[in-house]
């Protein structure tokens, strides 16, 4: 057994939820996993919010997919990445549990500002870059049947976000469904325009959630309990401190000032599990089921785990 799952399990067994520094005296080394996103700058913060003993590693991620799977193979303790994922993962009965909420909103359907895409019906034929198994692709499923539309009235092309606003500059796409920065660099260069923010569904603003392995809920709350509070402090801090969230993203992402500074506005970031967070969660599951991207719903008492997001709400 290695040194880091014996310190594990003697926290585990240490004490109880309201004794996270039980975790920080084995000098815990956490691994965070984040998306290189705006709307996951929250971890990049953590260091200045951790208990004395605990160091944290973020690790950055391509796609919601990828930071999933590492949670779900342990390569990190604990990740932020998009709820479809994190459902695409537990309709599949792997052991990813969310223990807390990251970020709403960051979404925009972006096309070419010369183009003659306005609006969501002008979708119709065109080649709209989407990355699958996103929480943008259920959102626009959902809004192309709530305008009468289905996507084969679309093309639909495979880009990851990263690549989504140069692909349209090169004009190998007409519109996207993107991740912010990517609308705010669209924007700013002058190369796109917002064709519309895709949160009228029931599903309304829903993003990203703060997910750990199911193990590590059941043999180390205390850790869970020691990074819900890292999470809470970092996610109030970043969100009331704008321009410190566009600064960490400047150095530790590489991303563009001004695209930034429009792309913030789209960001709602936060940490608790509300019970309207869980009811959208559950719709939008929903929804994956009935367009066939699951073959079941998720096991929720094991995907949803309030425990420490609740303990947590009731010390802030």
């Amino acid at each position: 057994m290695s040194l880091h799952r014996r310190t594990l399990l003697a926290a585990a067994a240490a004490g109880s939820l309201a004794t996270p520094a039980i975790v920080a005296a084995q000098g815990t080394r956490v691994r965070m996993g984040a998306l290189r996103l705006i709307h996951s700058i929250t971890p990049f913060f953590y260091e200045r919010f951790m208990p004395e003993g605990m160091t944290v590693e973020v690790i950055p991620f391509e796609s919601p997919t990828e930071g999933k799977n590492a949670v779900v193979t342990r390569s990190v303790d604990f990740g932020a990445f998009g709820v479809a994922a994190g459902i695409l993962g537990a309709a599949a009965r792997e052991p990813v549990t969310v223990i807390g909420s990251c970020c709403d909103k960051g979404m925009a359907v972006v096309s070419r500002k010369d183009g003659p895409v306005n609006a969501l019906a002008d979708l119709r034929g065109r080649r709209v870059g989407i990355w699958p198994g996103s929480t943008q692709e259920v959102f626009i499923r959902e809004r192309l049947r709530m305008e009468g539309m289905t996507i084969r009235d679309i093309q639909s092309i495979r880009v990851s976000f990263s690549e989504m606003h140069a692909a349209l500059a090169r004009g190998d796409i007409d519109a996207y469904v993107g991740a912010e920065p990517g609308p705010g660099i669209s924007v700013v260069s002058g190369i796109g325009k917002i064709v519309e923010f895709p949160y009228s569904t029931p599903m309304g603003t829903l993003n990203m959630v703060f997910a750990t392995h199911f193990e590590t809920t059941q043999r180390n709350p205390q850790l869970c309990a020691a990074m819900m509070r890292v999470h809470r402090r970092a996610s109030d801090f970043a969100s009331t401190n704008k321009a410190a969230a566009i600064e960490m993203a400047i150095a530790r992402l590489g991303m563009n000032r001004a695209a930034l500074e429009v792309s913030i506005e789209n960001v709602e970031l936060n940490w608790r599990m509300t019970p309207q967070m869980i009811e959208r969660s559950r719709t939008y599951a929903q929804h994956m089921l009935e367009l066939q991207q699951i073959r079941a719903l998720p096991d929720f008492n094991t995907f949803f785990n309030t425990r420490f997001s609740d303990d947590e709400a009731r010390t802030a």
